[in-house]
């Protein structure tokens, strides 16, 4: 007999509506404080769970802001590069649009919480890729520019994505001020 089969797992059983009232009060509190005020105990306290509770779902706070950010709790409008018919304005709009982001007040952990729950399970990494789709809609936008000769034929479109986003990843990881033109530097020396 399987080990799951006829075997109940020890502790509560988890509630899919405790699940969705911590990511709920996940939400609800990043959107108050930021990330950086951000505690297990107020989430715990603003869904009505204990603490317990979370750590059954998650293993730190990063798991479940990631969790919240996936499930569209977050940022239920996170940043999409627009097609405005010239890609280096739209990717410059587009980086500045995710530099103002985390310049905000209480968002600057926001992309080390990311990157720590990536580390921490490759899934969770693999499903805010999905879930943000930047992969795949910043691939879509550059195809898009390279077949209407705005970039060149032979640009390596899912090496020229990743440095993009990592490029934004490790300005996020330095903490330090954003300079003003950030953004259009990191695209203009992608794009030279």
């Amino acid at each position: 007999m399987p080990a799951s089969a006829g075997v109940r797992r020890r502790g509560a059983v988890r509630s899919e509506e405790a699940r969705m009232a911590v990511l709920d009060a996940t939400g609800r509190l990043f959107a108050t404080q930021g990330y950086d005020h951000l505690t297990i105990e107020g989430i715990a306290a603003q869904a009505g769970v204990s603490k317990q509770t979370i750590y059954r779902w998650w293993s730190s706070k990063s798991a479940v802001v990631a969790d919240a950010l996936i499930e569209d709790k977050l940022l239920p409008d996170h940043p999409v590069v627009p097609d405005t018919g010239d890609i280096r304005a739209d990717l410059i709009a587009w980086m500045q649009s995710l530099v103002d982001l985390v310049a905000e007040p209480g968002n600057d952990g926001l992309v080390r919480s990311l990157v720590a729950a990536a580390c921490e399970s490759p899934d969770i990494g693999t499903r805010l890729n999905d879930a943000l789709g930047i992969t795949a809609t910043v691939s879509t936008r550059i195809e898009a520019a390279v077949a209407a000769g705005q970039l060149p034929a032979d640009l390596p479109v899912t090496e020229f994505v990743r440095a993009l986003v990592g490029g934004f990843v490790l300005y996020s990881l330095e903490r330090t001020e954003p300079a003003p033109d950030v953004a259009e530097r990191l695209v203009r020396a992608l794009l030279h």
